[in-house]
C-alpha cells in the first residue's frame, strides 16, 4: 500500500482545502495517509517564509484572495474566512498529538477543520477547543490538559523539525516516500505518483 504524508496546520485554509479532498485520493489510489500535525509558525520562523496572507505586495496578495475562492469553487467545499484570523496554533497543534496518543485523532480532527474554516471558531482558546473536542464526543478537559505534557509538546517540536529538515517551508507539504508536494494545488500530481507506485 502506498503511503502519504499529510503535513498541516489548522490554521492553514490550504490545509483545510487539501484535507477535504484526501478521502476521495484514498477511496481512488488506494493509500494510506498518515496525518502528521506541525506548526507552522514553527516552520516559518525556521526557514524565514511567512503565510501568503502576509505578502507584501499588494496585488498579489490581493489575487491570493481570488486564489482562494476559485480553489473553494473547484473543490467544492465548505468554507468560511475565520474572523479571528490568524489564530496562534500553538496548543491547538499540541491537542492533535495529544489526541493521536490518546487514539482519537479521527474524531478530533473531523471536528476541527469545520468549526475553523466554516463556523468561524476562535480556536486559538483553550476553552474553545475542549468545546470543539466535546462536539465530536471527546473528553477535551482531558485533552487539553494532556497537551501540556512534556512527551506531547515534545512530539509537536519533533513533527515540526522533521518537516523543515525534509525540506517543507509552509503548509500543506505532502510526501509520497522522499518525494515532496507543495501545496492544496499539486493533488493531481500527488494522485499521479500514487497511482504509479
Amino acid at each position: 500500500m502506498s503511503r502519504l504524508e499529510f503535513f498541516f496546520d489548522y490554521g492553514s485554509p490550504y490545509s483545510y482545502l487539501a484535507d477535504t479532498q484526501l478521502p476521495g485520493l484514498r477511496e481512488r489510489t488506494g493509500c494510506e495517509i498518515v496525518y502528521r500535525p506541525m506548526l507552522l509558525g514553527g516552520v516559518f520562523k525556521a526557514t524565514g517564509n511567512q503565510s501568503p496572507f502576509m505578502e507584501p505586495v499588494e496585488a498579489k496578495r490581493a489575487y491570493g484572495g481570488v486564489e482562494m475562492r476559485r480553489f473553494v469553487s473547484h473543490y467544492g467545499a465548505a468554507f468560511q474566512p475565520n474572523p479571528h484570523f490568524p489564530i496562534n496554533t500553538l496548543r491547538l497543534m499540541r491537542v492533535a498529538h495529544a489526541a493521536g496518543q490518546a487514539g482519537v485523532f479521527p474524531a478530533f480532527h473531523q471536528a476541527v477543520y469545520p468549526a475553523f474554516w466554516v463556523d468561524g471558531a476562535d480556536l486559538g482558546k483553550p476553552e474553545v477547543i475542549v468545546s470543539v473536542a466535546e462536539s465530536a464526543g471527546l473528553d477535551g478537559a482531558a485533552l487539553l490538559e494532556a497537551s501540556d505534557v512534556p512527551e506531547v509538546k515534545d512530539a509537536l517540536r519533533a513533527t515540526t523539525d522533521e518537516a523543515v529538515e525534509r525540506g517543507a517551508f509552509g503548509a500543506p507539504t505532502f510526501f509520497v516516500g522522499d518525494e515532496m508536494f507543495f501545496g492544496a494545488d499539486r493533488l493531481a500530481f500527488v494522485e499521479a505518483v500514487l497511482g504509479s507506485s
